[in-house]
């Protein structure tokens, strides 16, 4: 149990308690808010790594013979409600999430090649500049673990876990962080 401190003068006082947080989390899961598909004309062009099945045939030689330099779709979604902790200093959270990668044919056909579950701790500090409330998110944990491959060699998938990093840091922190 926490006491809050008695306030002298006029002052706004905000307190987060785990329950909250994780009613929050239940919520948005349960809405469906938790999902996100990201295709290739998403990623800017200036961006080396583009989402090809070139480009992640690194990861799995097979898809770039299978489905040569066509694009490729992620669809991402938590597997089950954020677990959220409370503390004086950040909001600690652990996320469960699933990451499925499908070719898209020319007819626009999607055909799935693999999933990845993918479970990160993330920390998300709060802090007030010029009288607003912002924060911001840092990633500090991930284990992706493949579930399947369609009809192609096992994804490389500490390689793969690297590139999430690198697009979870690139891309998914930075908008966590402009909506705080």
């Amino acid at each position: 149990p926490k006491t809050l401190p008695v306030a002298h003068e006029p002052m706004l006082m905000l307190a987060l308690t785990d329950f909250v947080a994780n009613s929050a989390a239940f919520t948005y899961f349960t809405a469906g808010a938790l999902r996100r598909n990201i295709s290739s004309n998403m990623i800017p062009q200036q961006f080396s790594l583009q989402l090809k099945t070139k480009n992640i045939g690194v990861f799995s030689p097979q898809l770039q013979e299978h489905y040569p330099d066509l694009p490729m779709e992620l669809h991402l979604w938590a597997r089950q409600q954020p677990l959220l902790s409370c503390h004086t200093d950040a909001l600690h959270g652990t996320l469960f999430s699933s990451a499925e990668a499908f070719v898209v044919l020319p007819n626009t056909t999607r055909i799935p090649v693999f999933l990845l579950n993918i479970d990160a701790n993330v920390t998300g500090k709060p802090t007030i500049t010029r009288n607003r409330l912002r924060g911001t998110v840092r990633l500090t944990g991930s284990l992706p673990a493949l579930c399947w491959a369609q009809g192609l060699t096992v994804p490389q998938v500490k390689r793969l876990e690297t590139l999430l990093k690198f697009g979870l840091w690139l891309f998914g922190v930075p908008r966590a962080n402009s909506e705080c």
